[in-house]
């Protein structure tokens, strides 16, 4: 994954500090553009939509011309709106494109940290005693999208995630790593990580001079 200009100010691609010492980077990546367009963007259903925009007003231009001009004017009438379709299918991949350059997913030993956003980048931290579940959405090719389920008390909006979650989980929303390539991998390493960090036992320090005997975190 190369860096850019736009967070050269980040000491690591996606995080917005050094990881505490004790932890390390096990995985980044972004969603893969063309998945990112036809899942989130629907930018299958556009080109189906207009496909028969086309044929349909090819036939009313046959239909409606002069005997003589009608291969003329089939002729202009596809090309006018299918330079429309296309038009519009470039505006939908320069959104997934902006979208896809500025996302960093990252996985470390300690939790998922998600930078999204190409107008008003947001950094989601989520440290694995918040997340529930995880689930993954697989496709032939390998790409996938794993959503993350939070516990009770971890809120998020749905507009802010978008469209880095799970699509129509309004209520209780799932931030997601959106089309990610080798999902299936990348799942194996998320869950394998949680696993690890979470079976530790949680060491406490007592301080001996408190006679009440409080507990409090270890550093």
């Amino acid at each position: 994954m190369s860096d850019h200009d736009d967070f050269a100010f980040e000491p690591v691609p996606g995080l917005p500090e050094q990881p505490p010492k004790g932890e390390t980077l096990l995985w980044q990546g972004r969603p893969q553009l063309w998945a990112l367009a036809r899942e989130a963007y629907a930018l299958g259903w556009f080109a189906v939509y207009f496909a028969f925009v086309v044929i349909w007003r090819m036939s009313v231009a046959w239909t409606a011309a002069e005997p003589g001009q009608q291969v003329g004017a089939v002729v202009a009438t596809g090309v006018l709106y299918a330079g429309l379709g296309l038009i519009g299918a470039a505006v939908i991949l320069g959104i997934a494109y902006a979208q896809a350059r500025t996302t960093v997913y990252t996985i470390t030993t300690a939790r998922v940290v998600m930078r999204i956003g190409a107008a008003l980048p947001v950094t989601l931290n989520l440290p694995f005693k918040q997340i529930e579940n995880a689930t993954l959405g697989l496709r032939k090719s390998g790409v996938g999208t794993i959503a993350l389920e939070l516990k009770g008390n971890t809120r998020l909006a749905y507009l802010v995630l978008w469209p880095h979650c799970r699509p129509w989980f309004m209520k209780h929303p799932q931030p997601a790593l959106r089309c990610i390539p080798e999902a299936q991998k990348i799942s194996q390493i998320l869950a394998q990580a949680a696993e690890s960090r979470l079976s530790r036992p949680e060491v406490t320090r007592r301080d001996d001079a408190d006679a009440s005997g409080t507990s409090v975190p270890a550093q």
